[in-house]
C-alpha cells in the first residue's frame, strides 16, 4: 500500500473494522454444547458446515467443535473458486508436509490438514460447489441424497464471507435455523507506519489482500441490480447494510479504489 501518515493507517484501521464486525457475525461465543443448548434449546445443532473459503484456521474452528460434539453431522463444503488457489499455495507454504495435490478441491485441502493436525474426519464432503450460492445448494442436496435431518445448521467460512453465506442459507434453506461462526476474529491495527492485525491466525490474508476482500463485499450484498441480492443476481436473501457501515465502506473506496474487487462472472452466479 502507499505510504500514508499514522492518522491516516488508523482511520483506515478503524472502517476497516467496521466492515469486518458486520461481514463476520458470530451468533454464540464458543462452539460447544453448552453454547448449542442456550441458542438452540438443545445440546447439539444438527449439522456443522466448514466451507472452503476460509482461511486455514477454519479447520482448527471444525477440529474444536468435532472435539465439543456441537453438532450430530459435519460436512466440509467446497470445490474450486475464487480463493481456492490461493488457499493451495498457503496450505503448500505453511504446512510442507501436506500433500495437497494441483487440482485438490477446498474440501481435500481442509480435509488433510483436519486428519494430519488433528487425526479427526468429517462426515462428508462437498467437492462441486464454487461459489457462496451453490455452497448451499449442493450442501442441501448432499444432506438429502444421505438423509441427514438439518434443522439447525452452524456455518464456518471466512470472516469477510460469513454474512453473505447466511444470506445464501436464508434463501435456500429457509426453514433451517443458521448459527452463524466466522472462522476467526481480528482488528486491523497501524504500527509503525503499515496496517497489521492485533492477531494473526493461521493463513491470514495479507492486510491487503483482506481490505479488498472485506470491500468486495459490500456491492455483493447490496440489493441492488449489481448485488447478488432479489434485486441482482437473486442467489442471496435481502440484506440491510447499516448506515455506518456504507458510510465506512465509501470512505475505504476513496482512500483505495485500487482495491474494489469485481466479482468474477465464473464464480458470480449459483
Amino acid at each position: 500500500m502507499e505510504e500514508r501518515s499514522c492518522e491516516q493507517l488508523e482511520k483506515v484501521a478503524a472502517d476497516a473494522n467496521t466492515l469486518a464486525a458486520f461481514l463476520g457475525p458470530r451468533d454464540v461465543l464458543t462452539l460447544t454444547q453448552e453454547a448449542m443448548l442456550a441458542h438452540l434449546g438443545q445440546r447439539q445443532a444438527d449439522v456443522m458446515a466448514l466451507f472452503g473459503g476460509s482461511i486455514l484456521a477454519g479447520g482448527d474452528v471444525l477440529a474444536a467443535a468435532m472435539r465439543a460434539r456441537a453438532a450430530g453431522t459435519y460436512v466440509i463444503v467446497g470445490g474450486a473458486g475464487h480463493t481456492t488457489e490461493a488457499l493451495r499455495k498457503r496450505v503448500r507454504t505453511l504446512c510442507p508436509d501436506l500433500s495437497i495435490a494441483a487440482g485438490a478441491t477446498e474440501a481435500e485441502i481442509f480435509e488433510a490438514y483436519l486428519v494430519s493436525r488433528h487425526g479427526l474426519l468429517a462426515n462428508f464432503l462437498e467437492r462441486r460447489s464454487t461459489n457462496c450460492g451453490n455452497n448451499i445448494t449442493y450442501l442441501r442436496d448432499l444432506l438429502k441424497e444421505r438423509g441427514v435431518r438439518c434443522k439447525s445448521l452452524i456455518l464456518v467460512q471466512d470472516a469477510t464471507m460469513q454474512r453473505r453465506m447466511s444470506a445464501g442459507l436464508k434463501r435456500e434453506m429457509p426453514n433451517v435455523t443458521p448459527i452463524n461462526f466466522a472462522s476467526y476474529r481480528v482488528r486491523m491495527v497501524a504500527k509503525d507506519g503499515e496496517l497489521c492485525y492485533d492477531r494473526e491466525p493461521l493463513g491470514m490474508w495479507d492486510p491487503r489482500r483482506y481490505l479488498s476482500l472485506l470491500m468486495g463485499e459490500i456491492p455483493r450484498l447490496t440489493d441492488d441490480e449489481g448485488g447478488y441480492g432479489p434485486k441482482g443476481t437473486g442467489f442471496l436473501a435481502h440484506v440491510d447494510i447499516p448506515d455506518k457501515v456504507s458510510a465506512a465502506w465509501k470512505r475505504l473506496c476513496r482512500s483505495h479504489p485500487q482495491l474494489v474487487r469485481a466479482a468474477d462472472p465464473k464464480f458470480a452466479r449459483p
